[in-house]
């Protein structure tokens, strides 16, 4: 295999410093490595060397499989009692004329418009507003899985959660009971941001804490859910926040084993509190994406989420532990968009998005959210790669 004559290769290498010789050693005997050897990676690891271990890792696991799968977005409202400062999605109370908020019957008529549609999955977060509580959401579980009981409902943030058990005067354990009878099926992984309260207190206070964030993934792991998790990076944060932020994150899946794919999300600074912040370069959202599947041994999969970083860098990914580009989406999120994603309109059809993948020499896989395979794409032909498109002029070669 490519990827481990890559490591043996590295560890031949005499330029190679002592510590990161040691960490290349344990990765590629499937040793856990500590937040030091993290920090290390960070600081010390160029591209090179930290995208071949991480391309390692992910041939030993997914070998060429990329997954993604067919689903859509709904966002209720982008007006939202909280101020955070990197935000360029949402709208206050009182600018709520510059938003969206949509009924319930709005909603359906989303879910509705893709009858017939092969889609597998809806995702539904949002802001926080007081209408959309408790109730609201059990009835909209509810009437989705009446109106289609095989959809997936992969549904809201402990950031809402969290908002709609305190109005509610109920707790998170009762609260997540409540919404998996209503036919939640999943959680989506948004709002962690950063975990550390030295940058969540500045870029995300008021809302809910690090901690809180990660009980409400537990309580639902312990109801048998299955869930996601993500970091915010490249904003004020520094290496050792992403560290903390990656460790708690893996102590809870030792714990529980409920998550199933980690997805960093790039910081972008259009329209928000933070414009005067530069972003990340592509080098250092790569670098992220590979030590993130180096440092999370316990996290089956790493998503890389194609409409905030562009499909060109998106594919750059597959070769730095990403096994997941997301789905086809279909235009139906703002939330990266509004604030100066790659991806103004994102939306591809299943056969670009097969083809995506295609480019880069790996194998498209489509999956439902938990993973189980639905349709391996590798060899797989559209019919519009098929239809005769015409005959190819040819120049016209003449003798002397």
């Amino acid at each position: 295999m490519q990827a481990v004559r890559k490591i043996e290769t590295i560890l031949r290498d005499e330029k190679l410093s002592p510590r990161l010789r040691q960490i290349a050693e344990k990765v590629f005997a499937g040793q856990r490595i500590t937040e030091d050897d993290g920090l290390c990676l960070f600081e010390q690891g160029e591209l090179g060397f930290v995208g071949a271990l991480a391309n390692y890792i992910r041939e030993q696991r997914h070998d060429n499989r990329t997954y993604f799968n067919r689903n859509f977005h709904i966002e209720p409202t982008n007006i939202c009692l909280y101020t955070c400062s990197f935000c360029s999605y949402s709208r206050l109370i009182k600018k709520r004329e510059e938003g969206w908020e949509y009924s319930m019957d709005d909603i359906m008529d989303i879910v509705r418009k893709y009858d017939g549609e092969p889609v597998t999955e809806v995702h539904i977060v949002g802001g926080v507003l007081p209408q959309y509580d408790v109730e609201f959401y059990a009835e909209l579980f509810r009437r989705i899985k009446a109106h289609r009981p095989e959809l997936h409902v992969k549904a809201l943030t402990p950031v809402e959660y969290h908002y709609i058990f305190k109005k509610a005067k109920i707790s998170y354990e009762e609260g997540m009971r409540l919404m998996k009878e209503a036919g939640l099926d999943s959680m989506p992984g948004g709002g962690a941001e950063i975990f550390h309260p030295e940058i969540r207190d500045q870029i995300a206070g008021g809302k809910c804490s690090g901690e809180q964030w990660l009980r409400i993934h537990e309580i639902w792991h312990e109801l048998g859910g299955r869930s996601n998790a993500t970091m915010l990076y490249g904003h004020i944060e520094e290496y050792r926040h992403r560290i903390h932020h990656l460790e708690q994150l893996r102590q809870l899946q030792d714990k529980t084993g409920g998550f199933q794919t980690f997805i960093p999300l790039k910081f972008r600074n259009k329209d928000n509190q933070m414009s005067h912040v530069p972003e990340s370069t592509v080098v250092e959202d790569l670098r992220n994406y590979a030590i993130s599947r180096i440092y999370l041994d316990n996290f089956d999969h790493i998503k890389a989420y194609w409409p905030m970083i562009g499909r060109n860098v998106a594919q750059l990914s597959l070769a730095f532990g990403v096994d997941d580009i997301d789905g086809t989406i279909d235009d139906t999120t703002k939330i990266y968009s509004m604030a100066g994603s790659e991806e103004q309109v994102p939306a591809l059809s299943t056969r670009e998005l097969v083809n995506l993948i295609r480019r880069v020499g790996r194998e498209p896989i489509e999956r439902d959210t938990l993973y189980n395979v639905l349709q391996d794409y590798t060899d797989f032909e559209f019919e519009e790669d098929q239809a005769f498109k015409g005959y190819v002029s040819l120049p016209v070669v003449t003798k002397n």
